[in-house]
């Protein structure tokens, strides 16, 4: 389980120090979508913190609890602040997956309402944030902030592509959150890429490529 002692010996007992994750770096389709977050451990109920944790040991359904109660506190300025930043799929195909998600995680750095004093990011890479920043791998499992950043990015684009979901139902993109499943696979080869589609990821180019031949291939 997650604690905040990466959170004291970087930032000491008073410093702020913001944890940062992204998810999305692997589907074929969707944004990357990064968190921040900077938590007061001493606001924030034990209760609360025992059930925060790396976002994919959790359930759908506990994901969405423990993210719904950050984010109401973060509103009220009860014990976390939280910004969320994404790029966009024109991005992650003109700059590359890993450059992208940089962008995304400076978006949502730069969305809190002041520059904190030491990051924490998921990973083995620091993007130049600007600020102290330390890469911490397995970071969602080891740091509070961090996996409170994991939680709240992981809901908010899970709910993003249900929403896309509704606009292209054959992909499961409800389910399956725009990953490489067999039913969005099968989706792809049929009905050929969306808009929300990374062409420059091998299988939808490689689908890009049989919707090109195929009105290429005469018919008699």
């Amino acid at each position: 389980m997650p604690d905040f002692a990466l959170e004291i010996e970087f930032g000491g007992s008073q410093g702020r120090v913001a944890g940062i994750d992204e998810v999305g770096r692997g589907p074929w389709a969707g944004p990357v979508v990064a968190a921040a977050a900077v938590l007061d451990i001493g606001k924030l109920p034990r209760a609360l913190l025992d059930r925060i944790d790396d976002s994919k040991a959790l359930t759908a359904k506990k994901r969405e609890a423990v993210a719904a109660e950050l984010v109401a506190r973060a509103r009220t300025g009860d014990g976390i602040v939280v910004a969320l930043g994404s790029a966009s799929v024109n991005e992650i195909v003109h700059l590359n997956i890993l450059r992208a998600t940089e962008r995304a995680m400076m978006r949502a750095l730069a969305r809190l309402p002041f520059i904190p004093d030491f990051v924490l990011v998921d990973g083995n890479r620091a993007p130049k944030f600007g600020c102290p920043t330390k890469a911490i791998v397995g970071g969602d499992a080891r740091s509070l902030s961090i996996a409170a950043a994991s939680i709240v990015a992981k809901v908010a684009r899970d709910r993003l592509m249900t929403r896309l979901a509704g606009l292209y139902p054959a992909f499961g993109w409800e389910r399956n959150a725009g990953y490489g499943t067999a039913i969005h696979a099968e989706a792809l080869i049929r009905m050929g890429p969306t808009a929300h589609h990374r062409r420059s990821f091998a299988p939808v180019a490689r689908a890009v490529e049989a919707v090109r031949m195929a009105a290429l291939t005469p018919t008699c």
